[in-house]
């Protein structure tokens, strides 16, 4: 039977999500985040409140310093992990499967998305997902509407302008945009 500590195992090793149990273990998942989305999204809460959602939600502890606009969107939750002084902005959508890696000091625009799965190529393994985490570095800055794609790194201290989509790495300390971004200058 998969458990979370089995899943995060998988994803680690880089196992392909795919079978019977593993989809209905994903399923199961979505299902107790959407409970947790409910309740966040649809009535007025204190940020400390919002704090304790969104811990519950990624059953992670979430520092006194993190701020979350919603409301927020996710299919997982369970594999966001978040350090201290990040700012999410309203109608974010993190698709966490994969594992999305948030470090101290980052803002987040409104409408972001950050996807880690996507489907095999091959029209007889389409329904297998494939995954690869998101890092995000210390102090990035993502502008409005950015969508990040699996196994992307963002450096430290980077910005992403408005609009952008992320394929491909973004070194430190550089500005990206554009779709694809690519890198306009540094900082």
């Amino acid at each position: 039977m998969i458990n979370l500590d089995i899943f995060r195992d998988k994803i680690s090793q880089g196992a392909p999500l795919e079978g019977e149990e593993m989809i209905a273990f994903m399923r199961e998942q979505s299902n107790l985040a959407r409970v947790v989305q409910c309740e966040l999204n649809n009535s007025y809460h204190t940020p400390e409140e919002i704090r304790c959602l969104f811990a519950r939600l990624t059953e992670q502890p979430v520092d006194d310093t993190f701020t979350l606009f919603p409301p927020f969107y996710t299919d997982f939750g369970r594999n966001i992990h978040i350090g201290k002084n990040v700012f999410i902005n309203s109608c974010c959508q993190f698709q966490d499967q994969g594992g999305i890696y948030i470090a101290d000091g980052v803002l987040i625009g409104h409408s972001v998305i950050l996807a880690t799965l996507n489907h095999d190529v091959e029209p007889s393994r389409r329904q297998f997902l494939k995954h690869a985490p998101i890092h995000i570095g210390e102090g990035a800055w993502l502008g409005a509407r950015v969508t990040v794609l699996p196994g992307v790194t963002i450096g430290a201290h980077a910005i992403v302008a408005a609009g952008a989509v992320v394929t491909k790495d973004i070194p430190p300390r550089c500005v990206a945009a554009g779709i694809p971004a690519r890198v306009v200058r540094e900082i």
